[in-house]
């Protein structure tokens, strides 16, 4: 049984994310019945999220960005420290290891974007709130196109791990997707067709629930080394099968060399199986039956030759 690992953290950010977003939502829909709020335009009808977010809601509004964002960095953060452990396909170049501070560093501005823009709501700081809405998705985005950068090099070195290019399709397809719409968005925003472009918004922010939900793929793989590490310390240290595919044969540790062996080694077992067999086979004398002090001279008699040329031996190969 796969226990709960790292994987649960973009499983609950998705999941506060959309719990956000319905609340907004519903209230609006069901509780107020579709009010006009002030920070809409005269001709809106469909209220923005930040509209109801500037409600009474405020601050469930304020809560959920900041759990949102703050479960999704843990993901890239868990997700860099699982590559850095080898529990995940490691990054092995400079060029990797640069992509995955710069996918952290955008996700740290797309959280600044998403849990100012909930403070400096729109109806007391509208341009402010502007600014911060566009920091959150050009942070998200860009954060995006660098993980997408990363996992396109790591399917290149690992192309074992055929779970890398599923992540990559998944978040390629969720920037050109985020990008259209974000580009739609402000369009219709600037030429006053505000009912279409907060329409666009919700539909985004859905979106986005989705893009969070995709790291549980990148992260569920930790939980399946885990377990065999575990396994493989009950078992008394053996080699684990690291699995990071999915159809293909698990990739085993490729076993490690005997260490060399020195000529004075080879002599000495050499010369030592070789008195042994002189000990063993030497000849007894007549009346001993085989065990008598004769033998045991003679035994020793050809011990002691032996050992003279092992020493003449040794003294040449030294």
């Amino acid at each position: 049984m796969v226990r709960l690992s790292y994987w649960v953290t973009p499983i609950l950010g998705g999941i506060v994310w959309l719990a956000t977003l319905l609340a907004l939502l519903l209230y609006w829909i069901v509780h107020e019945h579709r009010p006009h709020y002030s920070s809409m335009d005269p001709a809106q009808s469909i209220a923005y999220i930040s509209d109801v977010g500037a409600s009474d809601l405020k601050p469930l509004f304020i809560v959920g960005c900041v759990l949102t964002t703050v479960l999704l960095d843990l993901s890239f953060a868990a997700d860099h420290w699982l590559r850095h452990r080898g529990r995940l396909a490691p990054n092995t170049t400079t060029g990797e290891k640069v992509l995955s501070g710069l996918t952290i560093l955008f996700a740290i501005v797309g959280t600044a974007g998403l849990i100012l823009l909930s403070i400096f709501d729109t109806v007391r700081h509208p341009k402010l709130h502007d600014i911060f809405l566009l920091l959150f998705i050009a942070g998200y985005v860009l954060s995006a196109v660098f993980i997408c950068w990363e996992y396109w090099q790591l399917g290149k070195n690992h192309r074992e791990a055929t779970i890398l290019r599923l992540s990559f399709y998944i978040k390629l397809v969720f920037i050109i997707v985020e990008v259209i719409l974000a580009i739609a968005f402000i369009s219709l925003s600037r030429t006053g067709q505000y009912n279409s472009a907060s329409v666009l918004e919700w539909v985004i922010a859905f979106i986005f629930s989705a893009y969070v939900f995709s790291f549980y793929v990148d992260l569920y793989p930790a939980a399946r080394t885990k377990q065999q590490l575990q396994i493989s310390a009950a078992e008394g240290g053996k080699v684990p099968q690291i699995r990071l595919t999915r159809g293909r044969e698990p990739v085993h540790a490729p076993p490690v060399p005997p260490p060399a062996r020195s000529r004075y080694d080879a002599a000495s077992d050499m010369e030592m199986r070789s008195s042994e067999g002189t000990l063993s086979n030497a000849p007894t004398a007549v009346g001993s039956n085989g065990g008598g002090p004769a033998s045991f001279e003679a035994a020793r008699a050809t011990h002691g030759r032996r050992s003279g040329s092992r020493g003449r031996f040794m003294a040449s190969n030294f």
